[in-house]
């Protein structure tokens, strides 16, 4: 039996994904196709959500390696685009669903911007939106989104940030020092 996730996806797989181009102000200055953005590393929004069991911990997971880029590294629990016109709040909740299969209350705690060269003639150039929630049960992940998933203790995760930084992909390591001060 296929995922709610999987089956959510396959009523969105043709639809042309675009992102919302924006300024340093994170005012919208236009929209683009969301590969084409990526060429070309136009900052655009995006949002990285971190959801935390009520014990702590953080839930992480893999990209799977079939994505066009960061493919098979470990992140923060959820990362994508709102669409021209979506809130970054139901944007966020909807990619939660649509990446790990459930749907939690989620804050904003903080914004970004950064620019990364991702290889391949790609680059991330992103207004990151971070959000932040609760979940305490099992995430049912997109076969297409995700390789694995895990929770782990924040203390450990920096320690191993730190020693093995190129296993995470780039926004989620810099997004997890300016949290880690937050949630201390």
């Amino acid at each position: 039996m296929r995922s709610a996730a999987a089956r959510k996806e396959e009523g969105t797989a043709n639809v042309r994904e675009e992102v919302v181009l924006v300024n340093h102000k994170d005012e919208v200055v236009g929209v683009e196709e969301k590969l084409a953005t990526h060429v070309r590393g136009a900052l655009h929004r995006a949002f990285s959500i971190f959801i935390f069991s009520s014990t702590g911990n953080l839930l992480l997971q893999r990209r799977t390696t079939t994505k066009y880029h960061s493919g098979g590294l470990w992140s923060n629990t959820c990362c994508g685009h709102p669409r021209m016109g979506e809130s970054t709040e139901a944007a966020s909740r909807r990619r939660l669903y649509e990446e790990m299969g459930f749907d939690c209350e989620v804050r904003k705690v903080f914004e970004f911007i950064y620019y990364a060269e991702l290889g391949g003639g790609l680059f991330e150039h992103e207004y990151d939106h971070v959000l932040v929630g609760q979940f305490d049960g099992v995430p049912i992940p997109s076969r297409d989104e995700v390789d694995d998933w895990k929770w782990v203790d924040p203390t450990k995760l920096r320690a191993e940030m730190r020693q093995n930084p190129q296993i995470f992909t780039y926004w989620f390591r810099v997004a997890f020092d300016p949290l880690w001060r937050l949630i201390q």
